[in-house]
């Protein structure tokens, strides 16, 4: 049954804060008055003006609890109920425009409770307007409730006095157990994210940062729900508990229910019809429209949901797209594409410049006894169409998987992979360092289109897009050796038994093999296993291409940082370079910290400073994670070093000033060959008869697709090419 209650009508807008909760001396508005900083002096009303109220068919339980500025204008208020404390702010005899909406200044046809309303506001048939605060200039045009109840938490996953804890709001990111839980709140960085949904036997850990989030938020009771200047809500049924930034627009909208919307006048942000959120933290900049359903999710600045979208219990972070499709239970780094309706997406993190294909389905996770699989995939992450992955599933970075049903769990640590179900021989293939054989062009284009798209205008983590980083450095040197020793167990295994072969061995022959490029690989077929869980044969092909380009990359890398961070620092002496090998900042492996690449040993501090007080709240680490961008160049530029000087010693060779001279004259031709594969790539698509088959002549294709010479990103990758070369040149000459 109902418990519906009965009150005087006397009462109707006080006693929003129950008495238990009031602090001694305080009444029911000592929050709100903290809150309401516009600086107006206000009055009560004159007779006259209550006179002209009454004459407008106004009503009100107690006209003296109308307060009003010197500027108010009692003719623009007409057929309203006023109830409790109101104030009202300036109204003067104009109309406000917004994309075609043209409103007269005033209050019409509305009931309002207990709310502070700022100038010049139009509020037209707002059927129910309770507990709020309101800017300046804002327009409110046909919404059925608007409401603030004293616990609200605006999304934050806080709980206030008198709550029990399992009130709490908590996301259930990468697992549907909960086992990685977050509790969100505003200003929740994608590194905050998953710092928190990983490290989880650190019980000191944990607690630190549920108290880190329970304090950031005051637990009182009272506080009204905002809306700040040059907000636009129209035709919109519910809001209740929202917290709304300025410059916001909200236009049918059916309901939203406990959030936070970050907005303002450099980063609007847009909700519109259709759309249902509930239990979330909205950032700036962000666009939300068509259908879209959310529930206990954080979408970080500049991200999209649209047409129908479903996002439930997860992280979408920034300049990120989700559109027709589902995504649960997910933990989602910056620059994510996912556009297609029939595209699923459930139990992952996904660590950023991701796009997932139509019919992909990246959720099949109760293949176990329970819905507790997971999903780990490195950047650059790419299942394409109808792709059917099960969990638990890892990927490296930028691994591509061609069309089809993956029958069992995958773990694969080659990065550049193109990774293939092949049906008709029943077995799984990898081909190591496709991107650069094939499709350059997209590589190096989406590491240029996302930075150029990184619309972030607090950019307190720094975001890496590069293909090369230290992420992927580290995975090509560890690739190198797997492709090392199972080619050289393979050639083994052809005339010895494989029980007799030991890894060292198996390894020092495939790098002989593959450093000589052995007439011996022709025909010789590679076999891992461990990659899938099954018992089918899983193939690596083309090993011995991307044993050479994986060197040159290495090679390749570390001059290029090398150059560049020692540019920076003015100093391109051998002694400087040298320097930094020697450094004690040489940790090998680097965790993606959404988006941000951080040493681990740097992690580690940080979580250290965590634990023992010195870093006291979200905002410290925050300022640690900027702390490490700070030295961003000079740790890649010397793990970039570190990784070659590993890579030397394993190939039995000694970092030396002649060795790196070397090494340098070596980039020049490979600088050259990759610049050579993106316009080789593109043009594939200009010499496609199959492609070009729709256009009247090559003059519309080019019309209408636009011509491969006058491609900008092509002609600036031309001229990138040209600076390294001659940068390169300069610097060898000058180290003679």
């Amino acid at each position: 049954m109902n418990q519906i209650t009965r009150h005087p009508l006397s009462s109707l807008g006080y006693r929003f804060i129950q008495e238990k909760f009031l602090p001694e001396g305080k009444d029911e508005y000592y929050l709100r008055n903290i809150q309401n900083r516009n600086g107006v002096n206000y009055r009560q009303l004159n007779a006259q003006e209550i006179e002209i109220l009454v004459r407008n068919r106004n009503q009100s339980d107690d006209w003296n609890k109308i307060l009003v500025s010197d500027a108010f204008n009692p003719e623009l208020v007409k057929n309203c109920k006023f109830f409790g404390l109101v104030r009202l702010g300036k109204l003067e005899p104009c109309y406000l425009e917004y994309h075609n909406l043209r409103m007269p200044v005033g209050i019409y046809n509305s009931t309002i409770i207990s709310c502070d309303i700022g100038d010049n506001v139009v509020i037209d048939n707002v059927n129910y307007l309770s507990h709020y605060i309101l800017g300046n200039d804002v327009v409110l045009v046909n919404v059925n409730e608007m409401a603030t109840t004293s616990h609200a938490k605006f999304g934050n996953g806080i709980v206030k006095e008198g709550e029990e804890e399992n009130i709490r709001i908590w996301l259930e990111v990468c697992n549907e157990n909960a086992g990685r839980k977050v509790a969100p709140f505003s200003g929740m960085l994608p590194g905050d994210a998953w710092l928190w949904s990983r490290f989880r036997t650190d019980v000191e850990l944990q607690k630190k940062l549920l108290d880190f989030t329970q304090k950031a938020f005051d637990s009182k009771r009272g506080y009204y729900g905002k809306v700040g200047d040059r907000c636009i809500i129209k035709n919109t049924l519910i809001i209740k508990d929202v917290w709304i930034g300025s410059d916001a627009y909200i236009k049918g909208a059916n309901k939203l229910k406990n959030l936070t919307i970050h907005s303002d006048a450099e980063a609007s942000t847009q909700i519109g019809e259709g759309c249902e959120m509930v239990n979330g933290i909205i950032s700036e900049g962000c666009t939300i429209f068509y259908g879209v359903k959310a529930v206990r999710f954080v979408m970080a600045s500049h991200s999209q949901l649209k047409y129908g979208a479903r996002l439930i219990n997860s992280y979408l972070g920034n300049n990120a797209t989700i559109s027709c499709c589902e995504v649960l239970n997910s933990l989602i780094f910056p620059a994510h594409e996912q556009h297609h309706n029939n595209s699923f997406l459930c139990a992952a993190l996904v660590m950023g410049q991701s796009n997932m294909a139509a019919g992909a389905t990246v959720g099949s996770n109760h293949n176990s006894r329970g819905a507790d699989g997971e999903l780990i995939a490195g950047r650059g992450f790419w299942p394409g169409l109808c792709v059917s992955l099960k969990h638990n599933s890892r990927f490296a970075s930028f691994n591509i998987l061609a069309k089809g049903d993956y029958p069992a769990e995958l773990d694969i640590p080659l990065p550049f992979s193109l990774i293939s179900n092949q049906v008709y021989q029943n077995r799984l293939v990898v081909m190591p360092a496709y991107w650069f054989l094939y499709n350059m062009y997209a590589l190096a284009r989406n590491a240029w289109k996302y930075k150029d798209r990184d619309k972030r205008t607090e950019k307190i983590q720094l975001l890496e897009f590069d293909y090369l980083a230290p992420d992927t450095i580290f995975e090509v040197y560890r690739a190198i050796g797997i492709l090392e020793t199972e080619t050289g167990k393979s050639y083994l295994q052809q005339k010895e038994n494989p029980g007799e072969i030991t890894h060292k061995r198996a390894r020092r022959e495939g790098a002989e093999l593959l450093k000589n490029q052995s007439e011996l690989l022709e025909g010789l077929e590679i076999f891992i296993h461990g990659w899938e869980n099954s018992k089918r044969k899983v193939q690596v092909i083309k090993a011995s291409q991307a044993w050479s380009i994986y060197v040159s990359l290495i090679k390749y890398y570390a001059v290029k940082c090398s150059l560049e961070y020692l540019e920076e620092e003015k100093d391109m002496s051998w002694e400087r370079l040298s320097g930094l090998i020697s450094s004690k900042n040489e940790c090998l492996t680097w965790s993606n910290v959404g988006g941000q690449l951080i040493p681990d040993n740097e992690l580690e501090q940080l979580i250290h400073n965590i634990k023992a007080g010195n870093i006291t709240g979200w905002d410290g680490i925050h300022e640690g994670y900027q702390a490490v961008s700070k030295a961003y160049s000079r740790n890649k530029a010397s793990h970039a070093l570190c990784i070659l000087n590993q890579f030397l010693k394993d190939q039995g060779q000694t970092f030396s000033l002649q060795t790196w001279q070397d090494i340098m004259e070596e980039t020049l031709a490979f600088r050259q060959w990759l610049s050579d594969q993106v316009y080789a790539s593109r043009k594939k698509d200009y010499d496609n008869p199959f492609r070009n088959m729709v256009y009247a002549s090559d003059e519309e294709r080019d019309q209408i697709v636009g011509g491969l010479d006058d491609n900008p990103f092509i002609a600036e990758e031309k001229m990138d090419c040209k600076n390294y070369i001659r940068k390169v040149k300069e610097w060898s000459q000058a180290l003679k």
